[in-house]
């Protein structure tokens, strides 16, 4: 028996023993059990952490029958703490080092994921095209989650008619469209993705809406409301401060602005290395602690909604969707992309599932609702 073959031997019993403390069986029947085809494997995830597991996915390495179940069962088990924590170690230490998030390019998440094409994102969302969680109360199917949603945030903000409202990261418009049809609202809305902002435009024609291509800091005026849903996660720590004053600065004195975005549990400066390389470049997920720091003298916090557990059911959703389109799909996308994809979206659903993350909903005032704010749920 040479080194290799002795060293692949020690490095499955060692990995096969952690994700038995998790209940997962390395080759085993349950469906959230992984199959090893390449031998490799163990060597690979031993040495690369969460970079080694997803790439080997995605080549064909291993397989799991439910990885949503997969990713529940390991990350409620925290085996993420344990295999090879110095990688995210040093993903944390680049974020400090260099300013991912700096005005130097706050298009690349635009070009890198937003711009992958609108074949796509339409085979994968809803009606509106809602790239963010959806709300499932009193919900049957993922059009009902987004439309409560939508109608949530309206109802949180008191949206008035004739309000001029201010949406930072705007999407495919689907917020600023319901918005605008509903409540004729004057609206404004900012991406840094073209493709976004040429479908915007379409969509919300007809409307009092205006669609921005451009950076969150170059906006100007002033507006009654403010919403973002689900673009704070590429601002970056640098620049949390920074995104609070500025929202601040375009809110009118008794306006109200709606923070919606993933959180994590624990204060970082990185996110996790396969879903930085791969699907999200320069991207993390604020912690309570950063965005308390971050409002502190610039906004009064008036509500906070915590719904994490929904967007396991709108990830499911997602994945649903985007298997069932996939022949349409295929001619464009490289075979691989079908595997990345999906272990994107399953990852992400355990993740909230075993409550590693959150989603929040934040209410913010510049100087306190004075007779108090009710919360809405």
């Amino acid at each position: 028996m040479n080194i290799e073959t002795l060293s692949r031997i020690d490095s499955q019993d060692f990995l096969s023993e952690i994700l038995g403390r998790a209940g997962i069986v390395v080759n085993g029947t349950a469906c959230s059990d992984i199959k090893v085809h390449n031998p490799r494997f163990y060597n690979r995830v031993l040495a690369q952490g969460s970079l080694g597991l997803g790439d080997s996915y995605v080549e064909g390495w291993w397989d799991c029958d439910d990885l949503s179940q997969f990713f529940f069962l390991l990350l409620r088990a925290k085996l993420d703490e344990e295999v090879n924590p110095a990688l995210f170690l040093l993903q944390s230490l680049k974020s400090k080092v260099l300013n991912l998030s700096s005005r130097n390019d706050p298009f690349l998440i635009g070009e890198f994921h937003y711009d992958l094409g609108d074949d796509l994102y339409k085979a994968m969302l809803d009606e509106k095209m809602i790239y963010t969680c959806g709300y499932w109360k009193d919900a049957k199917n993922l059009e009902e989650a987004q439309e409560r949603k939508l109608q949530l945030v309206c109802d949180k903000l008191s949206i008035q008619p004739g309000m001029r409202v201010l949406d930072i990261g705007c999407g495919w418009g689907g917020f600023l469209k319901y918005c605008a049809e509903k409540y004729q609202v004057q609206g404004v809305g900012v991406t840094v993705s073209e493709e976004q902002a040429v479908v915007a435009r379409k969509n919300c024609q007809g409307l009092d809406v205006e669609i921005l291509l451009q950076d969150y800091r170059e906006v100007t005026g002033k507006f009654d409301r403010i919403v973002s849903l689900g673009m704070f996660e590429h601002v970056g720590k640098r620049s949390y401060q920074t995104f609070f004053e500025k929202a601040a600065d375009c809110l009118t004195d008794d306006g109200l602005f709606l923070l919606h975005t993933i959180g994590g549990n624990k204060s970082s400066s990185g996110t996790d290395p396969w879903i930085e390389r791969h699907i999200f470049p320069n991207s993390m997920l604020p912690s309570i602690a950063q965005i308390g720091q971050s409002i502190e003298d610039v906004f009064v916090m008036e509500d906070w909604h915590n719904f994490g557990v929904d967007y396991d059911k709108t990830l499911l959703a997602w994945y649903e969707n985007f298997d069932r389109n996939w022949p349409a799909l295929s001619g464009k996308y490289e075979k691989t992309f079908y595997r990345k994809w999906k272990y994107y979206l399953l990852c992400c659903a355990g993740s909230f599932r075993a409550r590693s993350n959150q989603l929040w909903q934040i209410v913010l005032s510049k100087n306190g609702v004075l007779e108090g704010y009710k919360g809405i749920r």
